[in-house]
């Protein structure tokens, strides 16, 4: 009896995991990660919700581009060099990069060819802990904003999915009882 409630309520949430996370274009557009688009990427994070599990993916022509994660402090500056230049944690160099935001935290990111940063290619997120993918705003920003005011801040929001673990835990009840179990035979 045990079995099969796991089993339950494994298939249950198991797809509903699997389709939570959300992969987001910088930019909403084929390379979107570019000087010079016009593209705002501080109110292009404010469309979204990030949380755990969901990617974001840079698509950009990589002899005129890149993409660093850097530190908030290289993020506002915009210098590589800052603190010894210890402030960049990863480096993405393909044209088509595909992040995985696996951490509940801020994630800062630039474009360190001559002037892209300082003119507007960087975008910061704040990814909350919750069920990855849907969207949406709500909250208020968590991300800080560099001094000009040019940079992305996201904002938290509610996830959808909560009902599939909310029916997962009925299910699981009613199959704990006897006459749950009629009713689900």
């Amino acid at each position: 009896m045990q079995a099969l409630a796991v089993a339950s309520l494994l298939l249950i949430l198991w797809p509903a995991r699997r389709a939570g996370a959300a992969e987001y274009v910088v930019g909403d557009v084929s390379y979107g990660w570019e000087s010079g688009s016009g593209i705002n990427y501080a109110a292009w994070a404010r469309q979204y919700a990030f949380a755990v599990g969901d990617v974001l993916v840079f698509q950009y022509v990589s002899s005129q581009h890149n993409l660093y994660e850097v530190t908030e402090e290289v993020y506002r500056s915009c210098d590589t060099a800052v603190g010894g230049g210890n402030g960049v944690r990863v480096k993405y160099t393909s044209g088509y990069d595909r992040v995985v935001l696996a951490e509940a935290r801020g994630y800062w990111f630039i474009c360190d060819f001559p002037g892209h940063c300082l003119g507007g290619m960087r975008v910061a997120v704040n990814v909350s802990a919750g069920t990855a993918g849907g969207g949406g705003s709500g909250g208020s920003p968590t991300v800080n904003p560099p001094p000009d005011g040019s940079a992305a801040s996201s904002i938290t929001g509610g996830r959808p999915g909560w009902a599939a673990g909310c029916l997962a835990l009925v299910v699981l009840a009613l199959m704990n009882t006897n006459k749950g179990l009629l009713l689900l035979l």
